[in-house]
């Protein structure tokens, strides 16, 4: 990689990082406070002991301090499980989330306590998926779930879901229920934003009919590193001899491949489809 490029990809990934970190600030502040949520992960787990603190020992603790000395271990573990500089980048975001969020006042939007769980969920899922597009999280059981996904090769934030309930009954039983059952909607919609929006463990199944196939085998081999199984027939319209190229790539790969594909064949003909499971080796771009 060009070193051109490399400081393209760390201005890409900072400013993801900085916008992910601003949205979600902003998003603590006003829906979460307003219904009184408790957001999945070290986010939520700030917030519950922010309020454990203030009603039952009259002491406020600043989001900042509570929030980075929960993330001291995961953050070591994400350096050296995950990768050093999705680490870093995240542990950036980590900070700048606390300084937003002692910074922002605290606002209210609306007092529908059904809105506030649904949209608060949908901005918080957007907000991490700015950043884990930007090669970033927002720490804590980030990092579990990336390592997960890292041994698995499948995402994991469905499962994170499980962990997040055992937060929420805690704070169910200090707070109220109807806190913690909302929050459920809002973790619910979070998660389900991430895995629409987040496709790095999305595979895509393509089957290429092409009469140039060196051309095309080169394009995907060397975009994406993936290998191409080839076949030869007979197009039945034309009766010409024609190549079938059968390839499973990632999700975010697709729409370069059939725009340069089209660019040096537009006669292809190119047929994508969901690929649920694939066994066997496939190559990910490592988390660095």
């Amino acid at each position: 990689m060009s070193v051109k490029r490399k400081k393209y990809k760390d201005l890409v990934t900072l400013s993801c990082v900085i916008v992910a970190a601003f949205i979600s600030a902003v998003n603590l502040k006003t829906f979460v406070n307003a219904g009184g949520l408790f957001p999945g992960g070290f986010n939520g787990l700030t917030v519950l002991i922010q309020r454990t603190c203030s009603r039952f020992l009259a002491i406020d603790i600043p989001f900042s301090i509570v929030n980075y000395s929960l993330n001291a271990v995961p953050a070591y573990i994400g350096f050296k499980m995950i990768g050093k500089k999705f680490t870093l980048y995240s542990i950036l975001m980590i900070l700048l989330t606390g300084l937003f969020v002692d910074m922002i006042p605290a606002t209210n939007i609306t007092e529908d306590i059904l809105l506030i769980s649904i949209f608060g969920g949908i901005i918080n899922g957007i907000a991490l998926s700015i950043a884990l597009k930007g090669n970033a999280s927002s720490g804590g059981t980030d990092f579990i779930s990336m390592w997960i996904s890292k041994r698995t090769g499948k995402s994991a934030w469905n499962y994170m879901m499980g962990v997040n309930a055992i937060m929420l009954m805690i704070a169910g039983a200090l707070f109220g229920w109807e806190s913690a059952l909302y929050s459920i909607i809002f973790q619910f919609c979070s998660t389900q934003v991430i895995n629409m929006l987040h496709t790095r463990y999305k595979r895509m199944t393509m089957f290429i009919v092409t009469s140039n196939p060196n051309v095309v085998i080169e394009i995907i081999q060397h975009s994406t590193h993936h290998g191409v199984t080839r076949l030869e027939g007979i197009g039945t319209y034309t009766d010409k001899p024609r190549t079938l190229l059968y390839t499973v790539v990632n999700t975010d790969d697709v729409k370069s491949i059939i725009h340069y594909v089209k660019e040096e064949d537009p006669s292809s003909f190119i047929n994508v489809t969901k690929t649920e499971l694939v066994e066997g080796r496939f190559y990910l771009d490592p988390i660095r």
